[in-house]
C-alpha cells in the first residue's frame, strides 16, 4: 500500500504579531481561503524545488527569429536614446 505524504496534515503553532494575524485573517476571508491554506500555499511556493525538466517551450516561430537582430557588444541604448531625444526636441 502506498501512502501519499502530500495528504498528511500536521498541526503547527506559530507566534506572530497580533496585527499581522488580524490582517492575514481579513485577507484570507476576502480571498475565500482559510488562513491555514493561505500560509501552506505561501510556504509551499517558497520551498518548492524547481523541476529541472520544466522548460519553457519555444515555438518554431520564436526559434526562427532567434538571432535575427544583431546586437553588438558596443550597443549603448541609453546613449542612443538620449541622442534621439536631443534631436527630437531641438
Amino acid at each position: 500500500m502506498h501512502v501519499n505524504n502530500d495528504d498528511m496534515e500536521t498541526k503547527l503553532t506559530l507566534r506572530l504579531n497580533d496585527n499581522v494575524i488580524e490582517r492575514a485573517k481579513i485577507y484570507a476571508k476576502n480571498q475565500r481561503i482559510s488562513l491555514s491554506k493561505m500560509i501552506e500555499s505561501y510556504l509551499d511556493s517558497l520551498t518548492r524545488e524547481k523541476d529541472s525538466t520544466e522548460k519553457i517551450q519555444i515555438t518554431p516561430l520564436v526559434e526562427s527569429l532567434s538571432g535575427v537582430i544583431d546586437q553588438s557588444d558596443s550597443l549603448d541604448y541609453k546613449n542612443d536614446y538620449s541622442d534621439y531625444l536631443s534631436e527630437k526636441y531641438k
